[in-house]
């Protein structure tokens, strides 16, 4: 393993995990699931994020997507494999991705040599990620890898993003943040999802918001005004770092040369999906 330029792993995951988001996002896995009776926007993100895990509980998709509430989530699981089984959900979700990409990036770039390449230099990252302590990665792990370049792109891209969301989640606890906490003090930093889009995907009130940001301000997080104190800054960037060093695994396997490749490749198709339209306008902000 080789040592990389400060940064250069988070900005090529930065550059990746777009296009795997993008799923949730579009109305292809919604379409793909509704024939199974799976129509509630919550049920459908559920579904298809958990499905990897197999028919798990409520309590496994609460404690390995973590910032969801636990009441949201039981509204929909475990019974939301009676209606499709995980197998199912998995061969739909792949059938979206597979719609959703043609759409935002159209079909010369799907089938171009740098989606090809660039699906080659995610997966050989992704051959450095360890299971152990890693549920969501660990489990998509296991899925086999689909032949076309931009689904085995899209594969790739889900295993480094689980890859670095379960790592970010040990550094969370350690840190003592609770789930809507650490939604507060992102969206704080002016680099997380807006209020209302948390509000309205993760099951939380404005109630809950508030008090979140009650036991910040009493830690010294943020101010009387929600927003991010010195210590919260700070507690903030220590949260990056530490997942940084959690998640450097793949990319100094990959190599500076490959991530720098990487990152141009998979910003290329962010941009393009970004200007398709595949995420809302007022996703991320603080209003």
């Amino acid at each position: 393993m080789t040592s990389l330029p400060e940064r250069a792993a988070r900005r090529c995951h930065n550059m990746v995990n777009p296009l795997h988001s993008a799923v949730y996002f579009s109305p292809a896995l919604g379409k793909e699931l509704a024939p199974y009776g799976i129509d509630d926007p919550s049920a459908v993100y559920l579904a298809g994020r958990a499905a990897p895990l197999g028919a798990a509980s409520a309590g496994t998709v609460t404690a390995t997507f973590y910032n969801f509430s636990h009441a949201l989530v039981a509204r929909f699981v475990p019974a939301v494999w009676e209606s499709a089984s995980p197998a199912t959900v998995l061969a739909a979700r792949l059938r979206a991705v597979d719609s959703m990409l043609r759409e935002l990036l159209g079909d010369e770039a799907v089938s171009s040599p740098e989606m090809t390449e660039a699906a080659q230099l995610a997966l050989k990252a992704a051959e450095a990620c360890t299971r152990p302590g890693r549920p969501l990665y660990a489990a998509n792990a296991d899925l086999p890898v689909p032949e076309a370049p931009h689904l085995a792109y899209w594969h790739a891209a889900t295993l480094l993003r689980e890859h670095r969301g379960d790592a970010h989640i040990a550094v969370l606890l350690s840190e003592g943040l609770d789930p809507l906490e650490a939604l507060v003090s992102h969206t704080a930093s002016g680099r997380g999802m807006a209020p209302k889009w948390v509000l309205a995907t993760r099951g939380y009130n404005q109630q809950d918001w508030a008090a979140a940001q009650e036991r910040l301000r009493e830690r010294g997080l943020v101010d009387a005004g929600g927003e991010l104190t010195e210590d919260g800054m700070a507690l903030r960037k220590e949260l990056e770092y530490s997942t940084d060093r959690l998640d450097s695994g793949p990319y100094e396997h990959l190599g500076e040369a490959g991530v720098a490749r990487l990152t141009e490749l998979a910003g290329g198709f962010a941009a393009s999906a970004a200007n398709a339209g595949a995420f809302p306008e007022d996703l991320f902000g603080k209003d």
